[in-house]
């Protein structure tokens, strides 16, 4: 569990919360939103944690009974809401988690703090018995709702939490981490930062996925040959990708290179390449293909996603793309 100084990114959330325990007007319902892997759970417990903090300041000390306490998860004012069913928050989990011990005053702390994950997953009866708490909360509570898609709450909650959007590192910020903390090689830690696109725990992910590697060498050795390859043959490259790995990051993995491309046709410079090492590859391509060329790629890798998030049959959607891919 980090403080907010050891946390990268997100000054304004941290700057937020820190100013609201200073100040005294911590609200007494927040919604953190964001893709996963982006930091909701560390900003939430370092929030947590410095709402605890026997010292009171707006940085935790680390050192006190209670610090230690969170540190070590057996907080008895920290509750994480949890559920059973994967699906689903229901109402009893509200009821019983929520509802039957908010009223119960803290045992050590002046707050007591609920955190829930995935709180999309909540039903709707879910939501309206947990409205009830947020409408007349005790002075004391705080609830923090973790989620990956706002839009799937109520407008009555959302109209009565403190909402707060985590938004991208910068890649310069990740790709530094990777590489000084991580000690990750600087190509590698430039790849890992394109595809990551400013999700420090997806760029963590994949450092050190085998399945990214294989997917990394499947779709290069596709994307080397594509010109020399017919339909047939790339309609079975993604029947194993598919099989293999998520179809969603290899389209993103195919983005990346083609902006790669591009970027290299306008800006003739090497040196910003993220594939650096298929330099001959990628400049023999970029003098092949116009701008229109590559534009055409770009926008049929993403009619491919909207296809298939429609349920679109795979092999349609994806025989559209390559077929935009070889004219181009």
């Amino acid at each position: 569990m980090l403080a907010f100084q050891e946390i990268l990114g997100h000054d304004t959330i941290k700057q937020h919360f820190q100013k609201a325990i200073e100040l005294h007007k911590v609200s007494h319902a927040y919604i953190l939103s964001g893709e996963a892997g982006m930091g909701r759970k560390s900003l939430a417990h370092a929030f947590a944690l410095t709402l605890l903090c026997e010292k009171g300041g707006s940085q935790p000390c680390m050192n006190c009974h209670a610090c230690k306490q969170v540190l070590s998860g057996n907080h008895p004012d920290l509750i994480h809401v949890t559920h059973e069913k994967p699906s689903s928050i229901g109402v009893d989990d509200i009821r019983e988690q929520v509802q039957d011990t908010i009223m119960i005053r803290p045992y050590s702390s002046y707050y007591k703090v609920y955190i829930m994950d995935e709180a999309e997953k909540m039903t709707v009866q879910a939501q309206n018995a947990l409205l009830k708490t947020i409408e007349e909360p005790p002075s004391y509570a705080v609830i923090i709702l973790l989620t990956t898609n706002e839009d799937l709450f109520l407008p009555t909650i959302l109209s009565r939490c403190v909402q707060l959007k985590l938004k991208p590192l910068k890649d310069s910020v990740i790709q530094k981490y990777l590489e000084e903390s991580m000690g990750i090689s600087e190509s590698d830690a430039r790849l890992y930062t394109a595809f990551a696109r400013g999700n420090l725990g997806k760029a963590i992910k994949i450092s050190g996925s085998e399945e990214f590697r294989q997917m990394y060498e499947k779709l290069l050795q596709m994307l080397r040959n594509i010109k020399n390859l017919d339909i047939s043959q790339l309609l079975n490259y993604s029947k194993e990708l598919k099989e293999e790995m998520d179809i969603y990051e290899c389209l993103d993995f195919m983005q990346v290179w083609y902006r790669d491309s591009l970027m290299f046709k306008v800006t003739n410079d090497p040196n910003l390449l993220i594939f650096k090492d298929e330099y001959s590859v990628i400049s023999e391509m970029s003098r092949q293909t116009g701008y229109d060329g590559f534009e055409n790629i770009l926008q049929a890798i993403e009619k491919a996603r909207i296809r298939l998030e429609a349920n679109v049959n795979m092999e349609l959607a994806m025989e559209l793309m390559f077929l935009v891919m070889k004219e181009n």
